[in-house]
């Protein structure tokens, strides 16, 4: 008989709210029957409310009731169905997440990025050998009732016997970049690779840092040696002829970035190292697994592997926190024994929305429809040699790498390709697309036969077909590619099929479907809404080919609005909760201190606000990035902001 599980990765409604923030909000539900653990769905919180790395809480028990039902509710359950909910206190069932022994020094954030990995594939688990970290910026401390030593938790397990061990987070280098740029890492990662520009510097300094968290903060380290490289790369640039594509500022960027991505590296091989001699364990005989993050930069997992030789990569599409709830469900079900006899291997990314509203959709837009028919292969490789156009099929993915579901896709062939994809979501002109490529020619082209559903590798492209792709090229020669087969993308592997049987080019260009700043779209209506708004004249949609006329007036519709009214509406309770502590004497530098330190947590009381204050006052002279941490939690959380605007983060 099947049973029903949630696991939650929400900010606890009530009115502590304000000092248990997360984000990347999500939920996952699952389906627990004697042989099988399936995750049925992962809901991410951005798709359906609009906000970009959803960081608004549910203020009350009954808002969070009130979004869980409508969630459930589209898969025929209600709550009543929900055997267990763990990861987010206060809501409906909740229950502890149990913990394996051996794990009460690690954060249980980390830990929770760690099983995502390590029992994405449980058969590979229970057989094999893996070589596991979870890194990334910082853990949130929801669930924690004091500090812990570790932030970032590594392990090894050897056909399910773990063995723990700390492992240093390469991720603060680049919040610490993030903090100095104002660019997202993402942005950065790719931006590292963009320019010709370099400089010298000595990376082993970053051995000197202390980056396992616990009582100092890794990214207030890693900002002084941020600040360091920058300063060397201004003085180097001086006497330098600068890259001419790009600017002044940017060409700095790019050459520091170049640093901190190679002492990333050096990071993340010396916890491989230390992870391999603790164990005495041959990599060649282990998979890797990345977690958190950090996880998502390609060319560090990439170069992992390549380095020691490990059999393949075992790292979720949602390996950052909105996978959290993911990993809180795995490491429920493995400290609770539902693995000594069930079985779950995460074989896709589509276990997000599925698209319900394509009628709806159609008749609403039915101004702007010129043709609506069933999906053509020859037909769709005129369209994608024409111009790019919205791909839409079956289950989101899950994560925040485009794979293929809410796409857009284009001819790699042509570098216009490239700088039309970025003017349609309003990027940098320079910022390469990923391609998608059919999974039994991928070795032809990539140097490089490992498969790579999730884009999580940053591969070389072959040099003898590099001019026949130039759209997905970084300047290096490599790409983030994503592999397709027929049994895991049946649609889109006829698709690439075609254009490879009319072109000699298995590839396609793909990126997110969303314009900057925004979450990717989850319905039909919002693919829609995105095409006309941007003069994109084909959207393919559960297999069906929508021409669309674009004109003035489509390009004028405002962006579609979300199930905003979930979340709207809150602002009151949202101020209540914060000037309760306000009113009791706490300074906002405080507050942020007891996110960041549980043990401080407790009722507000005027006769305690004093010490809290100083300490914060004392924290703040002695950490360079403290500062920015308190504006950024008075930006996110404090009054004076309105769903869904506010920071994007």
């Amino acid at each position: 008989m099947a049973e029903y599980v949630l696991s939650c990765y929400l900010t606890p409604p009530g009115e502590h709210a304000v000092l248990r923030p997360r984000h990347d909000q999500n939920i996952s539900l699952w389906r627990r029957t004697a042989t099988a653990v399936e995750l049925v769905r992962l809901w991410e919180v951005e798709r359906f409310s609009g906000q970009k790395h959803h960081y608004w809480p549910l203020y009350t028990p009954e808002r969070a009731r009130a979004v869980l039902t409508e969630l459930l509710a589209s898969e025929g359950l209600t709550l009543a169905d929900i055997r267990t909910t763990w990861g987010t206190p206060g809501l409906p069932g909740a229950q502890d997440v149990p913990l394996p022994p051996g794990t009460g020094d690690y954060a249980v954030h980390s830990l929770a990025h760690l099983f995502s990995g390590l029992l994405m594939d449980s058969d590979v688990f229970a057989e094999g050998t893996i070589v596991a970290m979870a890194v990334d910026a910082a853990p949130d401390f929801v669930l924690e009732q004091d500090t812990k030593p570790y932030w970032y938790a590594g392990a090894v397990s050897q056909r399910g016997r773990i063995t723990y061990a700390p492992v240093e987070s390469p991720a603060p280098l680049y919040s610490a970049a993030e903090q100095l740029f104002g660019k997202e890492p993402g942005t950065l990662m790719a931006l590292a690779s963009a320019s010709t520009n370099a400089i010298e510097f000595d990376v082993d300094r970053v051995t000197s840092l202390d980056l396992r968290g616990g009582r100092v903060h890794p990214v207030s380290e890693a900002v002084p040696l941020v600040e360091s490289i920058v300063a060397a790369a201004r003085d180097q640039l001086a006497r330098q002829e600068p890259d001419p594509d790009f600017t002044e500022e940017e060409n700095l960027q790019s050459a520091v970035m170049k640093v901190v991505q190679r002492a990333c590296e050096l990071i993340a091989e010396r916890n491989v190292r230390r992870l391999l001699d603790l164990t005495g364990v041959d990599a060649s005989t282990a998979y890797l697994s990345m977690s958190g993050g950090y996880a998502l930069n390609c060319p560090t997992n990439t170069a992992l592997l390549d380095r020691f030789g490990f059999r393949g990569l075992l790292a979720p599409p949602c390996a950052n926190d909105s996978g959290q709830s993911y990993g809180l469900g795995l490491l429920g079900f493995h400290a609770t024994g539902a693995f000594d006899t069930a079985r779950h291997r995460l074989g896709t990314a589509y276990h997000g929305a599925e698209v319900t509203d394509l009628d709806e959709a159609l008749a609403e837009f039915a101004p702007w429809v010129e043709d609506v028919s069933d999906f053509s292969p020859d037909r769709f490789v005129l369209d994608v040699a024409k111009a790019p156009l919205a791909w839409v099929d079956g289950a989101a993915e899950i994560g925040p790498r485009a794979l293929c579901h809410r796409s857009l896709l284009g001819d790699p062939r042509s570098a216009k390709t490239k700088q039309l994809l970025n003017e349609h979501k309003q990027r940098q002109w320079w910022r390469p697309v990923a391609p998608v490529v059919l999974a039994e020619h991928a070795g032809e082209w990539f140097a490089s036969d490992r498969p790579s559903p999730f884009m999580l590798e940053a591969v070389a492209v072959r040099p003898e077909v590099r001019d026949r792709v130039p759209a997905i090229l970084h300047l290096d020669g490599s790409a983030r590619h994503q592999t397709v087969t027929a049994a895991d993308n049946p649609l889109l592997h006829r698709a690439l099929r075609a254009f490879h049987d009319a072109t000699g080019v298995p590839v396609l260009c793909n990126t997110s479907l969303n314009d900057r700043g925004e979450p990717i779209v989850d319905t039909a209506a919002e693919a829609l809404t995105f095409c006309l708004r941007k003069g994109i004249a084909v959207a393919y949609v559960l297999g069906k080919r929508i021409a669309l006329r674009v004109d003035a007036a489509a390009a004028s519709l405002p962006p579609r609005t979300r199930r905003e009214r979930l979340f709207a509406g809150q602002e009151s309770d949202r101020d209540a909760a914060w000037h309760k502590w306000v009113a009791a004497g706490y300074t906002e530098a405080a507050m942020y201190l007891m996110t960041q330190m549980p043990q401080l947590r407790a009722e507000p009381e005027p006769d305690g606000a004093e010490d809290l204050n100083g300490l914060a006052d004392y924290v703040g002279s002695v950490d360079p990035a403290f500062e920015f941490w308190v504006d950024e939690f008075r930006r996110d959380q404090g009054p004076g902001t309105r769903f869904p605007s506010g920071r994007h983060k």
